[in-house]
């Protein structure tokens, strides 16, 4: 699950080193926005080493590296691939061909490392308008797209708009980015909340975008994990009607029916994979074991 990937910056050894304790997913270690420019060369060294030696528990690692418009991101690249990340999370994609050089580059320092080529997943953020309209095709472009994530501050600037607290001016892209992702095939993670003291607004967008479809959401501050996670956990009830659902459609395939009623309500195949869903995203079924 990719319910919560947290930034941590790629200048501070204590949040590196300590960052899987909060409980996230994921964890994304940041050469980009986080570091100054003076400090980009100490900063992926310092990175390189925690990956090589540092422990991250269950959570899926990523760095996200400096944009392909700088002359930063190939040094980010052989610095940190090499220790077998999970993944990379690239800047201001706006083109399938920039998703292609990555890929490229991907492949070249996964052979010379002795990495299968392919291992490197792509988490894309898509930061402008030009960007965003090609969320389909950028998703499509490469088998390591693991996901496409709106931008957020770059995003609104490139608008020319402001962030509200009602995330209006984001709302058309979240809702045109979860299709791209879905049609594509692959995940649709949010952008950060940047008020880190507003919980009840916290609270809000990540009830928003999961009614929109996200699988999840990047978080900038420790103290956001449990809220996103409460919100994506399904409740006792959401569990216990998924399980009826699934023992139900089982006895109609048994007995040689299409289609069965549960509370009243008809139960086919679409809502047979969304009760699958929630138990996957409850941890009663595992990922694997979906569609059996």
């Amino acid at each position: 699950m990719r319910r919560t990937m947290l930034y941590l910056p790629g200048n501070n050894p204590n949040m590196l080193t300590r960052g899987y304790l909060f409980g996230s997913d994921g964890l994304i270690l940041d050469l980009e926005d986080a570091v100054a420019v003076s400090e980009k060369d100490t900063a992926r060294i310092l990175v390189r080493d925690i990956l090589r030696r540092g422990e991250f528990g269950s959570c899926e690692v990523t760095v996200r590296i400096n944009g392909v418009d700088t002359d930063l991101w190939r040094d980010d690249l052989a610095a940190i691939i090499p220790c077998k990340i999970d993944g990379i999370r690239a800047p201001k994609i706006e083109s399938p061909q920039t998703v292609r050089d990555l890929d490229e580059e991907l492949s070249r320092i996964e052979a010379a490392s002795g990495i299968e080529v392919g291992h490197t997943k792509i988490f894309c953020l898509l930061e402008t308008a030009f960007g965003v309209w090609n969320a389909y095709d950028i998703a499509k472009s490469s088998p390591r797209v693991a996901a496409i994530i709106p931008g957020g501050e770059d995003l609104a600037a490139d608008l020319r708009t402001n962030r509200s607290a009602e995330g209006t001016e984001l709302e058309w892209v979240r809702r045109m980015l979860i299709i791209a992702a879905r049609a594509a095939g692959v995940d649709a993670l949010d952008t950060v909340f940047p008020r880190v003291a507003d919980d009840d607004g916290l609270r809000r967008e990540v009830e928003f975008i999961k009614s929109l479809g996200y699988d999840g959401k990047s978080v900038i501050h420790p103290n956001q994990i449990p809220i996103i996670h409460d919100v994506y956990t399904p409740t006792e009830k959401e569990v216990e009607t998924a399980k009826k659902i699934i023992q139900a459609a089982k006895d109609a395939a048994e007995r040689g029916l299409g289609a069965v009623s549960v509370d009243g309500r008809m139960v086919d195949v679409p809502v047979v994979k969304r009760a699958e869903f929630t138990l996957v995203r409850a941890g009663v079924l595992p990922e694997q074991e979906k569609g059996r």
